[in-house]
């Protein structure tokens, strides 16, 4: 998926769901701007990193994709802000989380 998300000017998904989103950080992770939904988890993870639409406005969403093309100040900007904001999340991270609720759960039992 790097190759693609490299690839990318601008990474949009306009989900009405997510349980987390991983999507958009990848992509994220790859320095490639995100224009993603202002709902459900989503906003949570990003944070000001990506540009939040309303996912069933075309025009927002369209807005937003037409604002980091015509704009290479922006494009650069959101394309720095998304890849430090990546750097939060890991699987080895989660895994020592993890690995620290279990412990504690054990140890309390």
């Amino acid at each position: 998926m790097p190759y693609f998300y490299n690839g990318a000017e601008v990474f949009v998904y306009p989900s009405l769901y997510e349980g987390f989103g991983l999507p958009p950080l990848e992509a994220m992770q790859c320095g490639t701007p995100v224009v993603t939904s202002d709902v459900s988890s989503i906003p949570e993870i990003v944070g000001d990193a990506c540009l939040l639409a309303n996912p069933y406005s075309v025009d927002s969403i369209a807005d937003y994709i037409m604002k980091l093309l015509s704009d290479a100040d922006e494009w650069h900007r959101y394309s720095l802000m998304g890849a430090e904001k990546a750097k939060e999340y890991s699987w080895q991270k989660t895994a020592a989380e993890t690995f620290e609720i279990y412990k504690k759960c054990i140890e309390s039992s």
